[in-house]
């Protein structure tokens, strides 16, 4: 199975959380994460691409097998800080 998704990357669990609630009400997830991203896919709305199995952190790619297409994580955490994720495609 691979998936498309993106992701807003933030060191702080408290503005995750702000972050993935706001972005599950209907704001625009691309806007977030160009505005409050700390990875370098910001520039492209937080767009990760598609990548297969073992590509991402394993926290990263459990969060997204358990997501449905267009839904949007809690904030996920891994070494890099903390994930809120929209998953937006699946393929096998």
């Amino acid at each position: 199975m691979e998936y498309k998704a993106s992701h807003i990357l933030v060191s702080d669990r408290a503005l995750a959380q702000d972050l993935s609630r706001k972005a599950k009400q209907g704001a625009d997830f691309g806007g977030l994460a160009r505005e409050f991203s700390t990875c370098p896919s910001k520039s492209s709305g937080g767009d990760l691409g598609w990548f297969g199995p073992g590509k991402m952190v394993q926290a990263f790619e459990s969060a997204c097998k358990g997501l449905g297409v267009g839904s949007i994580s809690d904030p996920v955490q891994t070494q890099f800080g903390y994930h809120v994720i929209k998953l937006t495609g699946k393929r096998d």
